[in-house]
């Protein structure tokens, strides 16, 4: 078992897990060179995100912008179009926000100095250690949620890893172990460990490189570690929206800057009042948003799609205008366009409206008169 005020146990620790991590690390694109601007926009992609799909968005996203003046130049959709999928759009306005606040700075990249990340939009205390650590080889230390559970394990932790004291003893063991001349690939060995072996549910034992390390292998409580927590309840969310057509086009609208999606586009619409069904939540909400009235509605697709903490049903409707509508009210959007079915697809829109957009692709319309 490791003991981390024992000199040869976290020297052979780290031995053992730095040749694992250099035989079998996954080739990410990050890894490559250690860009800082790179590992930045990687760290912010991999939040609450599974890393091969971090590294499809990731490629795209460099090569249309490939450091912080493309992005700080970009228009705000393409921006958000760019990171369109990954959800949680504040990271992609906050890193624009931080690339031309760099810029105001005279500062062409990220910076190596802690307060000088801290201070940009979206980097908190853990993004600005990671980014010293792995773009700039600094020894920090780092405590995701992989190595926490990892060292929940090698040292047997019986107490929620949410406690205060819990919380001072993780951070405590990743500063003791932490090997300060390799602290770039510590560090991501600690978190590939866990990603790729030590996993939440049947961790591959067998295979572990510091298997003789761990307390909860020994005393056979790796099943109960981490200490299991009571899962939040999932929110329930039922909306409607309705795809208005006029001839060969569709009407959208992009949300208010300050929405929870703002800068989004969307067909209007939004939840269900009590005891109202999808029709008429969505003939409701496109009489508020726009002030035309739509009386013939069909049901096109219902889509459901899960956040963090809440299940969003979606009931989609097409309605279809016979004559020139005036100019709508835009109570709940900055502004409108009327599209092609082929232009739908050039902005950016929360999941359950993308899930819409493309099932419309698969649809013939017959001609408009």
């Amino acid at each position: 078992m490791i003991d981390k005020d024992n000199a040869a146990d976290i020297a052979d620790f780290r031995q053992r897990l730095l040749a694992w991590f250099l035989q079998f690390q996954r080739p990410l694109p990050w890894r490559e060179q250690y860009r800082p601007y790179e590992v930045w926009i990687s760290e912010i992609m991999g939040q609450q995100t599974q890393m091969e799909r971090v590294a499809q968005y990731f490629r795209r996203w460099v090569e249309q912008f490939p450091d912080v003046a493309s992005v700080a130049s970009a228009s705000e959709q393409a921006v958000l179009k760019a990171w369109e999928g990954l959800g949680y759009y504040s990271r992609a306005r906050n890193i624009q926000r931080a690339a031309r606040q760099l810029l105001d700075a005279g500062l062409p990249d990220i910076p190596a100095d802690y307060d000088q990340l801290l201070a940009l939009p979206g980097i908190g205390p853990y993004t600005a250690a990671a980014i010293l650590s792995i773009a700039f080889n600094r020894p920090v230390a780092l405590c995701d949620a992989n190595i926490e559970r990892l060292f929940a394990r090698l040292a047997d932790i019986d107490r929620p890893l949410k406690q205060a004291a819990t919380r001072k003893r993780l951070a405590a063991m990743a500063q003791a172990l932490l090997d300060p001349h390799q602290p770039r690939h510590f560090n991501q060995a600690l978190m590939e460990l866990g990603a790729l072996v030590c996993v939440p549910r049947k961790p591959a034992c067998n295979v572990c490189p510091v298997h003789m390390h761990c307390r909860a292998l020994k005393n056979d409580t790796i099943e109960f570690r981490p200490l299991p927590t009571g899962k939040q309840r999932k929110i329930e969310i039922v909306m409607a929206c309705v795809i208005l057509r006029y001839r060969d086009r569709f009407f959208i609208q992009q949300r208010l800057a300050d929405d929870i999606w703002g800068g989004l586009w969307e067909f209007p619409g939004g939840r269900l009042e009590e005891g109202e069904s999808p029709r008429q939540a969505a003939m409701r909400e496109i009489a508020e948003e726009t002030g035309w009235r739509v009386r013939q509605l069909e049901p096109f697709q219902t889509v459901v799609h899960h956040y963090t903490r809440y299940r969003v049903t979606l009931h989609g409707f097409i309605g279809e205008l016979k004559i020139d509508p005036p100019a709508p009210l835009l109570t709940a959007a900055q502004q409108a366009v009327w599209v092609s079915l082929e232009e739908l697809e050039d902005y950016p829109y929360p999941a359950g409206h993308r899930q819409l957009v493309a099932a419309l692709r698969r649809v013939k319309f017959p001609e408009s008169r």
